[in-house]
């Protein structure tokens, strides 16, 4: 699948336009359609106006109904595959303001109630103290400059919502997240007691993978899912949002993989003290 950024909001109206298209073509009214599909009229509409994005489900459905040849159907299920990802541009989010990010996460997360962080590569904004977190946001390589006062105020204000037990957080850590040194031992040092302190709320639920652990497979990059509705996946240059149930179904099974192999609960907590110890004893070295 290629997801071309210059292309999202075409591939969503190429993708309507020629649904209707096919629909009309094949003499069917849209309420006789949605009938065939197992959908309501509304909705049939609002697909082919492009006000709904279907689903790559959906999407199948109405071609099933319509009789649709082999080539087409993929033709067009690939386009609906590409129509419900979505590439954002880190450079595009400095130009209108970090804030905006951060205000768009946090509508996110208050819409969720079970969300999974996968963090193969560094701590998350989370769950980040403001020591870590300023470095964080202050790269040495940046894809572009932008004034992140205002957006590390907002990302510490959405850490309020750990407190909150409607909701449940799943972070799985791997050991190269925690122990990336990216700040002073010292820093490092409290930011994994407070990693410790987290993990003790009833709703946060934080797992580690050692890397002495086998495990058969890789962890490739950074993904957060929001309950079975969103996944985000994390790159240099920005992040792909996917849409398609196929691919959110993949991702929650495969964080229930990379669990399955990781220490939970107070053997994760034992792990976690064990490292801030060692970044305690680094620092006291550096000190003499």
């Amino acid at each position: 699948m290629t997801v071309d950024p210059q292309r999202a909001g075409q591939d969503r109206q190429d993708l309507a336009a020629a649904l209707r298209k096919l629909r009309r073509a094949s003499g069917l009214s849209g309420e006789r359609l949605a009938v065939r599909c197992g959908m309501s009229q509304s909705k049939v509409s609002r697909i082919e106006t492009g006000r709904t994005l279907p689903t790559v489900v959906d999407v199948q459905q109405i071609l099933s109904a319509l009789g649709v040849d082999r080539d087409t159907a993929e033709d067009l299920l690939g386009l609906a595959q590409v129509a419900n990802a979505e590439y954002e541009d880190v450079r595009a989010s400095v130009q209108r303001g970090l804030h905006h990010r951060q205000r768009e996460l946090a509508t996110l997360e208050s819409s969720a109630r079970r969300m999974r962080h996968f963090l193969p590569a560094m701590i998350t904004g989370l769950l980040q103290t403001p020591d870590y977190m300023r470095q964080a946001m202050s790269p040495a390589v940046d894809p572009a400059d932008g004034d992140i006062s205002r957006a590390m105020t907002m990302k510490l204000e959405r850490q309020a919502l750990l407190h909150d037990g409607s909701k449940r957080f799943d972070f799985l850590l791997t050991e190269s997240a925690v122990r990336w040194q990216l700040c002073s031992s010292s820093v490092m040092a409290v930011q994994i007691d407070h990693l410790v302190s987290i993990s003790r709320l009833p709703n946060v639920h934080i797992s580690v993978l050692p890397l002495t652990e086998r495990v058969p497979d890789a962890p490739f990059h950074t993904f957060v899912t929001y309950d079975d509705h969103l996944v985000t996946a994390e790159l240099f240059s920005g992040r792909i949002v996917l849409r398609d149930p196929k691919d959110i179904d993949y991702y929650r099974r495969l964080f229930d993989f990379f669990v399955s192999h990781s220490a939970v609960g107070d053997d994760a907590r034992a792990i976690l003290e064990t490292w801030a110890d060692d970044y305690r004893a680094q620092f006291m070295r550096e000190r003499d």
